[in-house]
């Protein structure tokens, strides 16, 4: 009995945050508060913009507002917790907090990773058979799409939570990020974690590498069609309706691979070099790219720029110029 108690000992992690310092730092709480409010509000505009305009009540804008709804909770699975510790400098997180914030985690990651492949499978449809794209993605399929999504994140969420929930934590207790992650929480267990470690990398492979190959196969045939357009004007035209979801792929995907699929191949050859590293993406791709999202979707989408003029009060004159 004794044995047992001591190989679960260790029931409140010490979060390190973007640094080691020991005192608040309040230069870096207000960065990161901008950012979130900027993220949360963005987002939340773009919700409001689809939801008000009837011309965006089309499939790809009901994708676009969902990952508005993932972002602003992805978002706000993280920063919380991290502003608190840059401005109390108070890291302390109970075990099970710990396993919730990384159960919250994993379920949107995994549910945005699916998301965007769902989202590159639109733009495919609607160029490539664009007389039967409001047939193909009707109202019963994008619900069924996206019900989809969210239920690969749950899974992921439930399965991340359980894998964690079994180990034993004997000391240290220091987590080597700025949330609780499944990889930093492995390296902390005194139990075997192979079986945990096998079940993560097939997640990876699942619900990371899966969806971009799939997004890299549809817009490799998106491109062989687009080159058929014989317009100089109508091959930039079709181009441009993806561009917006092309550059938030990038972000996210860039990132992430730095983040989980790099450090498993280096991970000897310069630990804390690696680890600060992973941490900077991190920030990329928990932080800024849900900020991001919303400014890549209203700076190159026309038919967005020209719902929140409309929504400002602001109208076009017939050489759509705009004016109050």
């Amino acid at each position: 009995m004794a044995k047992a108690e001591n190989l679960s000992s260790v029931s409140i992690f010490l979060v390190v945050g973007l640094c080691d310092s020991e005192e608040p730092q309040f230069l870096l709480f207000l960065v990161f508060l901008g950012i979130y409010l900027i993220t949360v509000v963005g987002n939340i505009v773009i919700l409001s913009v689809i939801s008000s305009d009837q011309r965006l009540h089309t499939p790809m804008y009901f994708f676009l507002a969902n990952l508005s709804i993932i972002d602003i909770i992805f978002s706000s699975t993280t920063v919380p917790k991290l502003l608190f510790i840059l401005f109390t400098a108070q890291k302390a997180i109970s075990l099970s907090s710990c396993v919730t914030q990384l159960s919250f985690f994993q379920f949107f990651v995994v549910a945005e990773c699916y998301l965007l492949a769902v989202m590159a499978y639109d733009r495919f449809v609607a160029i490539c058979f664009p007389l039967n794209y409001t047939l193909i993605m009707s109202r019963e399929v994008r619900f069924r799409m996206v019900l989809g999504c969210w239920a690969c994140g749950l899974v992921n969420s439930v399965v991340q939570a359980i894998s964690i929930s079994c180990l034993d934590f004997c000391g240290p207790n220091t987590v080597d990020h700025f949330f609780c992650d499944v990889t930093p929480l492995f390296k902390l267990s005194c139990s075997d974690t192979r079986l945990g470690e096998a079940v993560f990398l097939t997640v990876v492979v699942l619900a990371g590498m899966g969806p971009l190959t799939f997004i890299l196969v549809t817009y490799g045939r998106i491109i062989a069609a687009v080159t058929k357009i014989s317009t100089r004007n109508g091959r930039i035209k079709t181009f441009s309706t993806c561009a917006s979801h092309f550059t938030v792929v990038a972000l996210y995907y860039g990132s992430g691979i730095f983040s989980y699929i790099w450090p498993s191949s280096t991970y000897a050859m310069n630990k804390d070099a690696m680890d600060k590293d992973v941490k900077v993406v991190a920030v990329l791709y928990t932080i800024m790219t849900p900020m991001l999202n919303p400014i890549i979707y209203s700076l190159r989408n026309r038919e967005v720029k020209q719902a929140m003029k409309k929504a400002m009060g602001v109208r076009s004159d017939h050489q759509g110029n705009w004016t109050h």
